[in-house]
């Protein structure tokens, strides 16, 4: 793990700083940063199941979104450092508090720490799927890295645009990397497999947060979707778009998504042959989906 921090390469921006050391671009360190531990109700009703989705949110992000709703940690960095051993006793508490999964969010400035706890956790009796929560900037490298260790991968593909991408989350080449990051995730976990109960047990689910007037750019992640992935592939539109952080200063994001815009790239979605979507309620966009960081179970 060591030798991956000297000079990291962890995700498509390669800053190459020495996070022994120093912070890298993402505002990760060496250490591990989180801010809330718990069972989270609000994942997709196959991730959720009854009691929750254990849910460790990490604190900076490889990605600096103007509109993000979790800015607190992404972008202040607030958290707590802990290190390795801490975040495997975490994924044991959330295991006895009858968590259905555990749901890393944000996780690639700590992929290689991931690999480390997840193994300890398993040794000390860990026995839930895994869930990488991500937002896609990341590397067929570090996917590759991951194998054995993730059993669900949750990639967010945002943009298809390099230009929304660099002007609103400063991604340089963000579909170019989401879209083998996301291929590499398919060929290594497959797709979706539930158990009896209907909880997701591995594979990809690609999710999609529709943007207001970016409904064209939609439509093309959904067209490469349905073109490179197939039919099959399970894909989960969300709606829950609000304009949070600094989305007022871009006045064509500084609103929540109409109901025509969602409506018609839900329409779109079947209209092109996908088989497998799940929508959100036209009332999911507001500001009930962001978590209170407040370090619980950390």
């Amino acid at each position: 793990m060591h030798n991956l921090l000297k000079a990291c390469q962890m995700c498509p921006k390669k800053c190459g700083i020495n996070r022994l050391e120093h912070t890298g671009s993402c505002g990760a360190g060496s250490r591990i940063k989180a801010a809330k531990a718990f069972l989270h109700l609000w994942e997709e009703p196959f991730i959720s199941g009854e009691k929750g989705s254990g849910t460790v949110f990490f604190s900076g992000c490889n990605l600096n979104c103007l509109f993000c709703q979790n800015y607190r940690i992404s972008q202040e960095h607030f958290g707590k450092d802990i290190d390795i051993g801490r975040l495997s006793e975490i994924m044991l508490d959330l295991q006895a508090q009858g968590a259905a999964n555990i749901n890393f969010v944000t996780p690639t400035p700590y992929a290689a720490q991931i690999v480390e706890a997840v193994a300890a956790a398993k040794q000390a009796g860990l026995a839930l799927p895994i869930i990488y929560n991500t937002n896609s900037y990341e590397t067929v490298e570090t996917i590759r890295m991951l194998e054995g260790t993730v059993d669900i991968y949750l990639p967010d593909i945002k943009y298809y645009s390099d230009h929304y991408a660099i002007k609103y989350s400063n991604a340089k080449n963000y579909f170019l990397h989401a879209s083998q990051a996301v291929s590499a995730m398919l060929e290594q976990a497959g797709h979706p497999v539930f158990d009896g109960s209907g909880l997701m047990t591995s594979g990809v689910l690609i999710r999609h947060l529709v943007l207001p007037e970016l409904l064209e750019d939609s439509k093309k992640i959904l067209k490469w979707i349905r073109e490179n992935l197939g039919a099959e592939t399970y894909v989960s539109l969300m709606c829950q778009y609000t304009p949070l952080y600094q989305a007022v200063s871009h006045e064509e994001i500084n609103r929540t998504l109409e109901d025509w815009e969602y409506d018609l790239i839900t329409d779109y979605f079947f209209k092109i042959g996908l088989e497998n979507g799940f929508v959100q309620e036209h009332s999911a966009a507001a500001g009930d989906y962001v978590p209170d960081f407040d370090l619980l179970g950390i």
